[in-house]
């Protein structure tokens, strides 16, 4: 089990895995400093600050150097963390040189770019957890290609399909988020006070393309202090994403039912224990994957709210994105991993699934009678009204079948339209052509 590093009494469910430090105080304080040292260091290349300025400053640039708590107390009265984490930075600068620091910038520079630093962090682990989630639901699909069980429509059974096809439904999801957030333009931020760098004289936009190659971030066409489009764009990603790992894992909550029993978690001392009901065994995965999923979408709308912002600085709506964010990569973060851990050791149980589609006593197979016996109207009706007999009657559908004159099928026609197995469609094709699509998939 991938275990929380932030120690809060929820952050087992909510921290989970690899992107929650990466969005911490101290990331943020961290990615910062990255972003200052790699400023004067992109504009010491083409000499608008003194070569000197960049050694210093990036040796200044450590956040040991610096105190979270102090600064968050003094961000509450400048209205942003930047401001005094450029007044404590200048301090251990020679004082010749403090001019230097910071020099062009605005603080929404520093915060948006260290935002976007951020981000790009923390998706390496969400990616690889979402490739690993996906690579395991190939698994699955190669090994179950042709496991029949009962399809579900409405909650209700409605014609058989595999389990292979249901975990390929899945990599397919998965391989469309993990292309979503990979394929995201993360920009550096720098347009100084109004969006002009007018400190610089007519040579700003030099730095862009220096700063972008320097911190590893796309280099922008102009800067973009109230277009909120990258911070959207990534927010939507997040939302998206989330919402194919609930998905999933709203699938494997239902499968391990104790009336459906098709599918189990993987087992650890402790896992989905009760704190009453000694024989409870919870599917604690999937429950937390939903309850880290079931927050993100009021976080998304949030972002997307705060693209209304006035002129070229918000007042208000911009603030409200910088908690909102590391949220939305820490949770979605933490059901990616959550995910992982379930999908990787799910228990599939082939036999029960089996059983189930027997539940019914062949009324799932309805529609492939109706097919047999020509697929008109007139024998749409016919079935209707011997489903509705073998209901009324507590009968198995073959014998209804048998009894009803207007039937005119054999019994080994009956038998046949009546073997799930018989009636999968393109199932198994459409298996094969999303393991095609999927890099690494496993066949069976």
């Amino acid at each position: 089990m991938v275990a929380s590093t932030t120690g809060g009494l929820f952050s087992g469910t909510f921290a989970r895995g690899g992107a929650a430090p990466e969005v911490s105080d101290a990331a943020w304080l961290a990615a910062m400093l990255d972003v200052e040292a790699a400023l004067v260091t992109a504009q010491a290349a083409i000499g608008l600050v003194p070569a000197e300025v960049a050694a210093e400053v990036g040796d200044t640039c450590r956040p040991e150097f610096f105190d979270i708590a102090e600064l968050g107390d003094d961000a509450a009265r400048s209205g942003n963390p930047v401001i005094p984490l450029v007044a404590a930075l200048r301090e251990r600068v020679k004082p010749e040189l403090r001019r230097f620091v910071h020099y062009g910038a605005t603080s929404q520079d520093i915060n948006d770019t260290a935002s976007m630093l951020i981000a790009c962090r923390a998706l390496v682990p969400i990616l690889a957890d979402l490739s690993a989630c996906a690579d395991a639901c190939a698994r699955l699909a190669g090994e179950h290609r042709g496991t029949v069980m009962a399809g579900r429509t409405v909650l209700q059974h409605a014609v058989p399909v595999t389990f292979g096809l249901k975990a390929a439904g899945w990599m397919s999801a998965l391989d469309h988020s993990r292309a979503g957030l990979s394929e995201l333009c993360l920009p550096v931020q720098y347009g100084g006070a109004a969006g002009t760098l007018s400190v610089l004289g007519d040579r700003g936009h030099e730095v862009l393309p220096r700063l972008a190659a320097e911190l590893g971030l796309a280099d922008p066409v102009i800067p973009w202090h109230t277009d909120r489009t990258p911070v959207a764009r990534l927010a939507c990603a997040l939302g998206m994403a989330s919402g194919t790992l609930g998905k999933i894992a709203t699938d494997v909550k239902l499968l391990t039912q104790t009336e459906v029993g098709e599918a189990a978690e993987p087992t650890a001392p402790g896992r989905g224990n009760s704190s009453a009901m000694p024989h409870k065994r919870n599917p604690v995965g999937a429950m937390s994957v939903l309850a880290c999923g079931q927050r993100v979408p009021g976080l998304v709308a949030s972002v997307l709210g705060g693209m209304l912002q006035e002129h070229e600085r918000a007042a208000g709506p911009w603030q409200a994105e910088w908690e909102t964010l590391g949220e939305l990569l820490r949770l979605t973060g933490s059901a990616a991993s959550w995910l992982r851990e379930v999908l990787e050791g799910l228990t599939v149980d082939a036999s029960r699934m089996r059983a189930n589609l027997d539940a019914t006593r062949g009324l799932m197979m309805a529609e492939h009678v109706v097919a047999r016996l020509g697929g008109t109207s007139q024998a749409r009706g016919l079935v209707d009204a011997v489903c509705a007999r073998a209901a009324d009657e507590g009968l198995p559908l073959r014998e209804a079948l048998l009894a009803d004159p207007g039937v005119d099928l054999t019994p080994e026609e009956i038998d046949a339209a009546l073997d799930p197995a018989a009636y999968l469609g393109s199932a198994l094709t459409f298996v094969d052509r999303a393991l095609d699509a999927h890099p690494n998939a496993t066949r069976s």
